[in-house]
């Protein structure tokens, strides 16, 4: 039975540098919102194809709207591959009902210019649809989502891709387009909305995320987590992986000959190092002082099986308070 309520922010936005795995985060994140009957939708804008991927499903079409996969929590997740090219026919027939007309100006390369003179049109038409799915709900229609979760542009342009309004402001003062790009800005900008940057514990991701958020404050759009992907795990103390880097740790195998042993403490000093310099820049991100959580390594890769495992790890997220 479908929950009649939903906790927390109905739109999840979640970004990190390119090969962080937020693709993998966002569907992690869709599967855990997805409890007790809940509709979930997962939204891509990229054109990658990522989510079918991820699925092991066939690409979806543009306009799409396919159930992935029921979750254990009792809810059920569908996804949406939005295309820019596609939106923008959808956008001329609804404001300028020109239907088979749209299309055909498509075909005479009307997009590629409309995009070239005003490169944030593309971008109002990617979020106007993320805005049309997070709509539903208040309208109260049968195809409405309990929650909606967007994987977003890399971090190094969020802040311009979810700023909009700034982005056609010099191009439409009025009409149509000064319209919808207002109500989006609107809708990232309010409560019901958060993002979600998720990083490796490397130097430039460290630094992307860290200066994405610095960049997103004074817009009004709110960050609400930090997601820390493929955690190296281990059981030392900071001292003991100093030791460990400096080649100073007792280690005595018996079992091995001296060059198996010498061996054996350079990986283990290679492997100290790396999990070091992690901390050090989980140091760095703790400074934000936003909520943390830790996704471990898995060497195993990704499956539904382990979409669920990151999905249980996410589920603080979800139970966020709107504040």
């Amino acid at each position: 039975m479908r929950s009649s309520e939903s906790t927390g922010p109905l739109l999840h936005i979640v970004s990190g540098k390119g090969g962080t795995g937020k693709t993998t985060i966002a569907a992690a994140l869709a599967c855990a919102l997805a409890t007790d009957g809940r509709r979930v939708l997962l939204c891509e804008v990229e054109g990658r194809h990522a989510i079918s991927e991820l699925f092991g499903i066939s690409s979806l079409a543009p306009k799409e709207e396919r159930r992935l996969c029921r979750t254990p929590a009792g809810g059920q997740v569908y996804g949406l591959s939005v295309d820019a090219e596609s939106a923008l026919q959808e956008y001329l027939d609804t404001f300028y009902k020109l239907g088979m007309a749209g299309r055909a100006l498509d075909k005479f390369g009307v997009f590629d210019f409309a995009t070239s003179i005003a490169p944030g049109l593309r971008d109002v038409l990617l979020t106007g649809k993320v805005y049309e799915s997070v709509r539903r709900k208040a309208k109260g229609r049968a195809d409405a989502y309990d929650h909606v979760v967007l994987d977003a542009p890399p971090t190094g342009r969020i802040t311009r891709f979810l700023n909009v309004h700034e982005a056609v402001a010099g191009l439409a003062k009025v009409g149509p387009i000064h319209n919808q790009a207002a109500a989006i800005v609107k809708l990232f900008r309010s409560e019901i909305t958060v993002v979600h940057l998720v990083s490796l514990l490397e130097d430039m991701p460290v630094t992307e995320t860290i200066e994405a958020v610095s960049e997103l404050q004074p817009t009004g759009i709110r960050v609400g987590s930090v997601i820390c992907n493929l955690v190296s795990d281990s059981p030392f103390t900071d001292a003991e992986l100093a030791a460990a880097a400096r080649r100073e740790l007792p280690l005595d195998v018996p079992e091995l000959d001296p060059d198996q042993q010498a061996a054996l403490v350079r990986e283990l000093a290679a492997d100290a190092s790396w999990i070091a310099d992690e901390r050090a820049c989980r140091a760095q991100l703790e400074t934000l002082g936003l909520p943390m959580v830790d996704v471990p390594r898995d060497p195993t890769g990704i499956d539904t099986g382990s979409l669920f495992a990151i999905a249980n790890l996410l589920t603080p997220l979800t139970k966020e308070p709107v504040s």
